[in-house]
């Protein structure tokens, strides 16, 4: 069940040129979220933007018995815009916990992340709690260009990293998925966030090398009410029609792909 907050900004700081890390405090919020699952963040003082921004859960983190936390976007248009200049102390209006998030099987002990583009901002608390219950992560991230690389010192030593960027400044050189077939082996479950093209890619990969190796994939869809009203986020699936917002947006790779 949601709920609906106003919560204050503790903190909305650049991690680099492209991206912002945004720390909230909402208690009701973040009751019974997890990994995966989303909030909708209304990104105005009155209603221009009238619509809200889904954002997943990026981090989250208990503080003198408050649990709190964070969303990793790029400032763009005007929602993100507005978002960018909040200040500590600030009001931001949201609701959640949305959505089914991240299943993390109890036999599962080393635990693969994909991540491409803006897909990094789903897979950094999953890999935070997949660590504090002692489980291996590695987490393989791309991008288009080093700079819009989530900076690896943000992340836990714990984790190991791959890198790869379209033009090559920084790791691989080429899709995030041509690294896969390293890891693939070692790796227990495998899960990714990303556009669509990456999952279509990594889907082909993977029937190609004959792995039939459990998925999970976050989708990223445009939403308008988050909550399975509008059929705005509407995709199709072995299943039939789903709604990202209310059945997903975790979905089984070989569901939707």
């Amino acid at each position: 069940m949601f709920r609906q907050a106003q919560g204050r900004v503790i903190s909305n700081e650049p991690v680099n040129a492209f991206w912002r890390v945004l720390w909230l405090s909402a208690p009701a919020v973040t009751q019974g979220a997890g990994p995966g699952q989303f909030a909708m963040l209304r990104c105005s003082d009155g209603f221009d933007p009238l619509l809200p921004r889904p954002m997943t859960y990026h981090r989250l983190r208990l503080v003198d018995g408050e649990r709190q936390m964070a969303f990793l976007y790029r400032p763009g248009g005007r929602g993100t815009t507005w978002l960018a200049a909040r200040r500590p102390g600030d009001e931001v209006r949201l609701f959640g916990p949305l959505g089914r998030g991240f299943a993390l099987k109890a036999e599962a002990r080393n635990l693969l992340l994909v991540a491409g583009g803006t897909g990094i901002a789903g897979l950094v608390a999953l890999a935070e709690e997949a660590l504090s219950q002692g489980r291996a992560v590695a987490l393989l991230m791309g991008a288009r260009m080093a700079q819009e690389l989530l900076p690896i010192e943000l992340l836990s030593p714990e984790v190991e990293v791959a890198v790869a960027t379209d033009d090559g400044s920084s790791g691989h050189r080429g899709p995030v998925t041509e690294l896969l077939p390293g890891y693939l082996p070692w790796a227990d479950q495998i899960f990714a966030c990303g556009p669509r093209p990456m999952f279509e890619s990594l889907a082909q990969l993977l029937r190609r090398l004959g792995s039939r190796k459990s998925v999970q994939v976050l989708l990223e869809e445009r939403m308008a009410c988050g909550t399975g009203i509008c059929y705005g986020c509407a995709t199709e699936t072995r299943r039939g029609m789903r709604l990202v917002c209310k059945d997903g947006p975790m979905f089984e790779l070989r569901e939707v792909f």
